[in-house]
C-alpha cells in the first residue's frame, strides 16, 4: 500500500498501480552523471596514493583471498528470505523540520552523510522529501558570476520550496517488488515508510535494498 503526502496531509492511499496514474508522482531530473567509484565503493581520489596513485588489482586480488579465506572458516548459514519492506527498511531516520532553510538542511544532509531526508511538518507529520539531488538542480543555484547576495539568499530560502512535495510513501508490510518498481517509476532514491497512523516509521532507499542482497547470510529476496 502507497501514500502520498503533501503540505495539507495525506492527498492519496491506494495500491501500486493507482499511485503510477497521480499527475503529482514524476521522475526525478537528474542534475548531474554520478561520479565513478572504485570496485571497493570509494572513488578513485579516496583510494590509497590518492589521484593517479591508486596501486592497481593487487589490493583487490588481495581483499578477495582474505575473503574467500573467511568463507572457509564459517559454515553456510541458513537463507531468510525477505517480502516486505520491513524487512529491510531503516528504522533510524534522519528528518529535516519544514521550517529549515536550505543552509540548515544541507548542513544537516552532510553532517550524517545522507543524500535524502523526509521532511516534516509542525506536528511531525510528513509533508516532503528533500535530496541533494533537488538542492543541486541548475534552475536553483544561481549563475557563476552572481554575487554573495544571490547565495546568502539561496541559502536563507525555506525548505518548501526546493523539497519533493507531494511525496509518495510506503507501508510497512508492502512487497518489495512493489517497491522497486515505484522507485523506478519516480527516480527516487527511496520513500518514507508510514504506518497506518500517518506516523514516520522507517526509511527505505535502494542502498537499503543492495545492501539486503550482500548480506551475509545471503538472502531470498522473492522465496
Amino acid at each position: 500500500m502507497f501514500s502520498l503526502y503533501g503540505t495539507t496531509g495525506r492527498l492519496f492511499l491506494g495500491s501500486m498501480e493507482q499511485l503510477r496514474h497521480i499527475d503529482g508522482v514524476q521522475p526525478v531530473a537528474r542534475t548531474r552523471a554520478i561520479e565513478p567509484l572504485g570496485r571497493d565503493g570509494r572513488d578513485a581520489a579516496s583510494r590509497e596514493g590518492g589521484p593517479g596513485g591508486y596501486a592497481g588489482p593487487s589490493d583487490e586480488l588481495h581483499r578477495s583471498a582474505l575473503a574467500a579465506y573467511a568463507q572457509t572458516q564459517h559454515p553456510a548459514s541458513p537463507r531468510q528470505v525477505l517480502h516486505r519492506v520491513a524487512d529491510l527498511m531503516s528504522h533510524s531516520v534522519i528528518t529535516v523540520p519544514a521550517s529549515s532553510t536550505v543552509l540548515q538542511a544541507w548542513q544537516l544532509l552532510a553532517q550524517h552523510g545522507v543524500g535524502q531526508a523526509p521532511v516534516l511538518g509542525a506536528s511531525g507529520s510528513l509533508v516532503g522529501l528533500l535530496s541533494r539531488a533537488e538542492l543541486l538542480q541548475p534552475a536553483r543555484l544561481p549563475l557563476p558570476e552572481a554575487n554573495a547576495v544571490a547565495w546568502r539568499s539561496l541559502l536563507a530560502q525555506s525548505v518548501q520550496t526546493v523539497m519533493w512535495t507531494p511525496v509518495p510513501s510506503v507501508a510497512p508490510d508492502t512487497d518489495i517488488r512493489q517497491l522497486a518498481q515505484v522507485l523506478l517509476d519516480t527516480g527516487l532514491p527511496g520513500l518514507p515508510v508510514v504506518d497506518g497512523q500517518g506516523s514516520l516509521v522507517g526509511f527505505v532507499s535502494r542502498s537499503d535494498i543492495l545492501r539486503a542482497m550482500v548480506s551475509d547470510p545471503p538472502l531470498d529476496l522473492w522465496g
